[in-house]
């Protein structure tokens, strides 16, 4: 385990012990992070109404509430267990502003550690995207951005998820196993084989390589 990593431990640590500021110094450490993982699975539908600023103060305050460890929550990493209540708490809000237009399916694969929203395809492919911006790769975006919409959904889901955890919120194959509640070979096994899958997709989209 990194020092970081240990830091990051004791300050949950003493924030669970009644330490005031511990909480607060540990979520600014992974403000960043945290408000990536915001933006890669917020719902489009709630743009203009939701931000990921919005979503980190309610995760903030919901996390001041679960200070004292649930069972599974107990041995979790403090990055870990700040991005598992980040991540109902962004179930929740889906829920309170879309109701019964949240699906099932929109919801992370997760054997262990609970549900966050699933990274959607639309996501996936609008940062993939995000360096056609002269007028000229603007023109081809839309058609490309649905080709590679289609192909990211015709991965398997679990494979769609590992690549978005390891290769855009950028955690750790160890990580990657933790959240998904896969062995650390399993999940690495999957991020190649997503990897390799991508690198195709990307090929197959013409000026992709050229931009």
């Amino acid at each position: 385990m990194s020092s970081e990593a240990v830091h990051a431990d004791e300050l949950l640590d003493r924030a669970r012990r009644g330490d005031p500021l511990a909480l607060a110094e540990l979520f600014d450490r992974y403000r960043d992070r945290l408000k990536h993982m915001v933006r890669l699975r917020l719902d489009r539908r709630l743009a203009g109404r939701l931000d990921a600023s919005d979503v980190l103060q309610e995760a903030f305050i919901e996390a001041s509430k679960r200070l004292a460890p649930r069972p599974r929550e107990r041995e979790m990493p403090a990055f870990l267990w700040l991005r598992l209540v980040t991540g109902q708490v962004l179930i929740d809000l889906h829920r309170r502003h879309l109701g019964a237009k949240i699906r099932d399916a929109g919801l992370e694969i997760s054997i262990h550690r609970g549900p966050s929203p699933q990274a959607s395809s639309l996501s996936l492919a609008e940062m993939l995207l995000g360096r056609f911006t002269s007028p000229t790769a603007a023109a081809q975006r839309a058609e490309m951005q649905l080709r590679l919409q289609e192909a990211l959904n015709r991965m398997d889901p679990i494979d769609r998820e590992v690549l978005a955890l390891r290769h855009f919120e950028e955690l750790s194959n160890v990580e990657t196993a933790q959240v998904l509640g896969l062995e650390p070979t399993a999940a690495s096994n999957r991020y190649i084989r997503a990897l390799k899958r991508l690198k195709q997709i990307l090929a197959g989209l013409p000026g992709f390589f050229e931009a």
